[in-house]
């Protein structure tokens, strides 16, 4: 089927609106569309990791399964000298992303097409942030978790929001099987935010 927000070619006929709101401070439009995530406007999922992810000055960072670009864009503004990269397998949704990014101004963004992260297989990062696609199942969500794992530098984080009841447990098992240390940063209306640092010692076990 090729109309789930994590198709690669969304066959739904267009529906673009546009939107603007206030993250971190920041007033942003974004242009959303059908096909892709979340498309009336941002996830409450999404605005609580917003709300609370910690990106430090000069990051190279990756966010997986961008969207349209509400998670991202705000990392790119809380890090003007830093750098963001942003993937997504959906290509509306990665057209999308370069447009909202140019729209508001935002010039510290590579937006690309991936499946999972096979375009970023070179290149490491200070921290990545995710939605997974919890739609795309289990074994799908876990495979971002590894190779996110793989791909962030020692000391790196990766943020993480996910419902109680799409399977926060065993995505928080699989976090600690794979990093140091996992944090249960906050929760609110079922929602957890995660964020699991790559420590040294498993790195390098």
């Amino acid at each position: 089927m090729s109309n789930h927000y994590y198709s690669d070619k969304p066959q739904v006929a267009h529906d673009r609106k546009a939107t603007e709101t206030i993250l971190r401070g920041f007033s942003l439009r974004f242009v959303t569309d059908a096909g892709v995530f979340s498309k009336n406007g941002i996830d409450y999922g999404s605005r609580v990791l917003i709300d609370v992810m910690e990106i430090p000055s000069g990051a190279h960072v990756l966010d997986v399964g961008c969207g349209y670009g509400p998670m991202g864009l705000t990392a790119a503004k809380l890090v003007p000298d830093g750098h963001v990269t942003m993937i997504d397998i959906n290509e509306r949704a990665v057209e999308l992303s370069k447009e909202n990014a140019k729209a508001n101004g935002i010039n510290n963004v590579t937006v690309m097409q991936s499946n999972l992260l096979a375009e970023v297989e070179k290149e490491d990062f200070d921290v990545i942030l995710t939605n997974p696609p919890i739609r795309a199942g289990k074994e799908t969500v876990h495979i971002i978790f590894e190779q996110a794992h793989r791909h962030l530098k020692v000391g790196g984080s990766l943020w993480i929001v996910i419902q109680k009841k799409q399977g926060a447990p065993s995505a928080k098992s699989k976090l600690e099987s794979l990093f140091g240390r996992v944090e249960e940063v906050t929760k609110d209306k079922g929602y957890r935010i995660f964020k699991a640092v790559k420590t040294e010692e498993v790195a390098e076990g």
